[in-house]
């Protein structure tokens, strides 16, 4: 292969989910193993990364959900990416950041649509096993939690209540300069 590597080439180089489970570039493996970085990249995705075999490809600019990353203790949250790109994401808290911690990435906050992708994607009785969703103090949050886990207890995010504390004292304080 005149390109790039050999899938059995790179095979005997990368162990088994290397690309897959850890944060590395692409463009990193060049240094490594003497391949364009451009070329080895295009070849992940074209052939051993399983992209063109994903069932969520069709869908996956609009939303992504994983139903078996689900479990009894989730954190939903908006975040923006480039461009003001708004997306809201669900997660499970037992994973810790680690592989299967992504439960759903949705395009958007608006609390309607979010509400309708996430009954569609995770059964009833996957949703009534949550037991507790830390969120933040959006409105539009607190409505998806409540239509869409039922037996979930809601938990503000200690950061936003710690935000609101000191914005509260830092207030007072001005006051009585």
């Amino acid at each position: 292969m005149k390109e790039g590597l050999s899938e059995e080439l790179l095979a005997l180089f990368l162990p088994k989910g290397i690309l897959d489970s850890n944060t590395t570039s692409c463009q990193s493996f060049d240094i490594y193993l003497g391949v364009n970085g451009r070329n080895f990249q295009r070849q992940y995705k074209n052939k051993l990364s399983g992209y063109h075999e994903w069932n969520q490809k069709e869908h996956a600019e609009s939303y992504v959900g994983y139903s078996k990353n689900i479990g009894y203790y989730l954190s939903i949250d908006e975040t923006a990416l480039a461009n003001g790109e708004l997306y809201t994401i669900l997660t499970n808290k037992a994973k810790k950041g680690k592989k299967g911690s992504i439960v759903g990435v949705f395009e958007g906050i608006q609390a309607d649509s979010i509400i309708k992708l996430i009954k569609n994607k995770f059964t009833e009785e996957q949703r009534r096993m949550v037991k507790e969703v830390t969120l933040d103090m959006a409105n539009s949050m607190n409505l998806i939690v409540e239509k869409c886990f039922p037996n979930a207890v809601l938990v503000v995010d200690r950061f936003h209540v710690q935000k609101l504390v000191c914005n509260a004292v830092q207030e007072r304080r001005i006051h009585h300069r």
